[in-house]
């Protein structure tokens, strides 16, 4: 079901419907360890949950962020099409990124995504004017971009059936192999 996660910084103040109102809309507040701020998980969103050891690819967690973040445009002009909220313990990357592919974007009314006030958020279906290829093949080719942005030849990608939150939409980890 859509879903609303708060990091580690609890940051409640940015989930601007009551809590009990969330059924009322069909949705759910998780907290996690990210350290990212509120943000949303619902389907038609592409998930990564990138695994890997900074340590033995040599770089830090800003250099991590950031790396992400080229890997996927996070705005678009003025608007977020995608969030990240990593978590990292002992140099080992969990939770990750989120980029809109055909997300009901009404679901983000109800906070102030990742704490910024005062910008819109999109989609890619509503950015593009062409067919868009299948979730599946963006998803793809998200972790593929990935995979070079970290100068890796090849990874494992897993999808683990307890993230599944519905057929539509699914978390995907995957964990880097070094060649």
């Amino acid at each position: 079901s859509p879903s609303y996660t708060l990091g580690k910084r609890r940051t409640d103040h940015n989930l601007l419907i009551p809590e009990a109102e969330l059924k009322g809309i069909g949705a759910e507040l998780h907290y996690t360890q990210s350290g990212g701020d509120i943000t949303f998980h619902g389907p038609h969103q592409a998930i990564l949950y990138p695994v890997i050891s900074l340590r033995s690819i040599g770089i830090g967690a800003k250099n991590y962020v950031e790396t992400l973040e080229r890997s996927m445009v996070v705005w678009v002009g003025d608007r977020k099409i995608g969030a990240i909220g990593v978590h990292i313990s002992s140099g080992i990357t969990s939770h990750g990124l989120a980029c809109n592919i055909d997300t009901d974007l009404k679901y983000f009314e109800h906070i102030v995504p990742c704490g910024i006030a005062g910008k819109e958020v999109t989609s890619l279906r509503r950015e593009t004017d062409t067919l868009l290829p299948s979730e599946e093949v963006i998803h793809e080719q998200l972790v593929s971009c990935l995979a070079k942005a970290f100068s890796y030849d090849d990874f494992v990608w897993k999808e683990d059936p307890s993230f599944i939150l519905d057929n539509q939409e699914k978390k995907s980890f995957f964990r880097f192999i070094s060649v």
